[in-house]
């Protein structure tokens, strides 16, 4: 049995749209408890964490409300860090995603604590590796790998309590079809593996993950930071920032599908799901979906090949 515990951050003090503070209760609303259950897990729902309201302000130094997200992501950090101690799989229930800050380094700091190798996925139309001296809007939720590998103003770097909470290697990005030029420079200058949409139109989805999940072992804590905005609009129409050309239905539901399969899953983030933007809550609809399928619903049983 899987011990799940969701944590619901309602805030978009990082984003550049308000409306996903009411993304943890949609996906509440589409049943994700529900379906979570019926694969067998014990679900604990820990409720809603608190924090500043959107001040909805420009830029200082680079940076929007720079105060508000470190105030959200330290309380992500803490939650999260509270039900990894407890051997429990967090979910992130976002919330947009300048909170993988603190979920993330979280999950970094347990990793070392218990001598763990960590593997992040990155699913998301942005890189979000964008810095004060290159952001266009300041918006933080396009600078969390940035900070997360050591590059962004010191409380949220040093979050993990070592700087940088993750190193460029650890992580694989998927799915990228918008990245400003500041960042284009700075990912292949820092080293991140990036497959973006080109990228899978060549080789494909199941190539594109068995690449991204190489190397998984029994000693690897595999963490999946989902933004929505990772599926083309015209299925998940509910997300801040869509981007045109995403992955298919069936090619986001292959990617999940395969996550499942390494039987490495331990934690994960649901971000960028904006209601106010929804069509009758069907992009919550189809993250449950998604999370169905990373709890490993399939057709048919499977023999796993490579």
């Amino acid at each position: 049995m899987q011990h799940v515990s969701l944590i619901g951050a309602p805030t978009d003090v990082g984003a550049s749209t308000i409306g996903c503070r009411l993304g943890p209760q949609a996906l509440r609303v589409a049943g994700l408890d529900q379906a979570l259950r019926r694969f067998g897990c014990d679900v604990r729902d820990t409720g809603d964490l608190t924090g500043p309201a959107n001040p909805q302000q420009g830029p200082v130094s680079g940076y929007r409300h720079l105060d508000e997200v470190t105030a959200w992501n330290q309380s992500v950090y803490q939650a999260t860090s509270a039900e990894l101690a407890q051997g429990r799989l967090p979910i992130l229930l976002g919330g947009d995603h300048c909170l993988a800050i603190g979920s993330i380094s979280a999950v970094a700091a347990h990793c070392r604590a218990t001598g763990r190798k960590l593997r992040v996925i990155w699913v998301d139309a942005h890189a979000d590796f964008n810095t004060a001296a290159l952001t266009p809007s300041g918006n933080i939720h396009g600078m969390p790998v940035a900070c997360l590998a050591g590059h962004g103003p010191e409380q949220l770097t040093t979050m993990a309590g070592t700087a940088p909470a993750i190193t460029t290697d650890q992580i694989r990005q998927v799915g990228l079809r918008s990245v400003d030029e500041g960042e284009k420079e700075f990912l292949a200058s820092e080293g991140v593996e990036v497959f973006d949409m080109r990228f899978l139109d060549e080789i494909g989805m199941r190539r594109t993950m068995v690449r991204a999940l190489a190397g998984l072992d029994e000693q690897t804590h595999l963490h999946i930071s989902l933004d929505l905005d990772f599926i083309d609009p015209e299925i998940a129409p509910g997300v801040g920032t869509p981007v045109r050309g995403g992955p298919t239905y069936r090619e986001a539901q292959l990617c999940m599908e395969m996550i499942a399969d390494t039987g490495r899953l331990a934690s994960l983030d649901l971000v960028e799901l904006n209601p106010a933007l929804d069509v009758r809550n069907a992009t919550a609809e189809l993250a449950v979906d998604l999370v169905e399928s990373l709890f490993g619903k399939s057709t048919l049983q499977r023999l796993h090949e490579a």
